[in-house]
């Protein structure tokens, strides 16, 4: 009977906030995840090793390597498969090497990196893709392998004594697939391969796979246990609170490739919520998808001008209570310090907010923010 009871407080307590009492809404009880997205680009420029370590180092619980592929097939971190915006590739290369192609929908004429070498994509070097963020360290760091990144973090881990997660995302399956003719599922496979072989094919292995495409995440269901997360986007939001849902961010894109009229909303309805169930462990909407905030013209935030800073929090949409219901997980994104807050002027206040609400993790451009903010949603 005392070991029952021992067991039973043990696990009362994981589910109370430190000292404070209230339970966490969190779907296990455990403290929300914070996930460096990106790396650290709110510092470096992304996708790097230095931001993963800088994530790391300010206590990031995972980090985020976007993945492509480069011409000879190896996985590269990069947030798109082309190259333009992040990289000094066009001091490198000549604009010959430039090709056009249909990008999930979009006529795209960029550097690609399937038209790269390894080789040729080592000799480039990150840039700060956000004007508006310090270039300082532009042109330092190379452009990191998904197996470099791997190595990186249980390097890190080791160092800060803690087990540090890695959360990868399969950037446009379908163009990987047709337009850049790797074919199918080939850059699953490859991710696949490369984790079990680091992790090992397990659901409690520290990785999450995430995705905007649908039918690769069934696809990877078949193939590892390894914990997925359904993404769902939009290009907006109205001023009434509600999504605005327009193309390329309508649709999963192989929903639009093989007729499928949902939409990623509907993804979020209790429909598509037991749909998602089928073959994910997890949804990861944009986060005015879970808060609702309605842009009523009233300044709040003190400056006089009105942003979205400014507008209204009506408070939770449902969808958080609604997926945990079904136990899923919830990872939202995207938390930045310098732009984005819907509704928040603080972005530490913005991210505790949501923390109390109950998500599972958040994804932040500042991991140190998002550490403070954890800290206190747990007082």
């Amino acid at each position: 009977m005392k070991i029952k009871l021992l067991v039973a407080s043990l696990a009362l307590g994981l589910v109370y906030a430190c000292g404070g009492g209230d339970p966490l809404k969190t779907l296990t009880g455990e403290a929300p995840l914070v996930i460096g997205h990106r790396g650290s680009p709110g510092t470096l420029p992304e996708h790097t090793l230095e931001g993963y370590t800088l994530a790391i180092q300010q206590g990031a619980d995972y980090v985020e390597p976007d993945l492509t592929l480069t011409k000879d097939g190896v996985l590269i971190a990069r947030h798109e498969p082309v190259l333009d915006g992040t990289t000094d590739i066009a001091s490198k290369f000549p604009a010959s090497r430039k090709t056009t192609k249909n990008l999930d929908g979009v006529s795209t004429s960029a550097y690609f990196a399937s038209d790269f070498t390894l080789a040729e994509i080592k000799t480039l070097r990150a840039v700060q893709a956000s004007a508006s963020r310090s270039h300082a360290f532009d042109g330092q760091y190379s452009i990191p392998t998904l197996d470099e990144v791997i190595a990186l973090v249980k390097s890190e881990s080791a160092k800060v004594g803690r087990t540090v997660g890695i959360y990868p995302e399969i950037k446009h399956s379908t163009f990987h697939a047709t337009v850049a003719g790797f074919g199918a599922n080939v850059i699953e496979d490859k991710l696949v391969a490369t984790l079990h072989a680091a992790y090992s094919n397990s659901a409690s292995a520290p990785v999450f796979i995430q995705s905007f495409e649908v039918s690769n995440l069934q696809y990877l269901r078949s193939k590892t246990a390894i914990r997925l997360v359904q993404l769902i986007d939009a290009d907006d939001v109205n001023a009434d609170g509600s999504m605005s849902l327009v193309a390329p961010y309508r649709q999963p894109y192989d929903f639009v490739v093989k007729g499928d009229a949902r939409t990623f909303a509907d993804l979020l309805t209790p429909a598509g919520l037991d749909f998602v169930k089928t073959y994910a462990n997890a949804v990861g909407p944009w986060k005015p998808y879970l808060v609702k905030t309605v842009n009523d013209g009233v300044e709040r935030t003190g400056d006089s001008t009105l942003t979205i800073n400014d507008r209204r929090v009506d408070g939770s949409t449902g969808v958080v209570e609604a997926a945990h219901a079904r136990g899923l997980l919830v990872h939202t994104w995207t938390f930045r310090n310098d732009s984005s807050g819907y509704g928040f002027k603080d972005p530490q206040a913005e991210m505790e907010y949501y923390m109390r609400l109950g998500v599972d993790g958040l994804f932040t451009d500042f991991t140190a923010t998002g550490v403070a903010a954890k800290n206190a949603a747990l007082r």
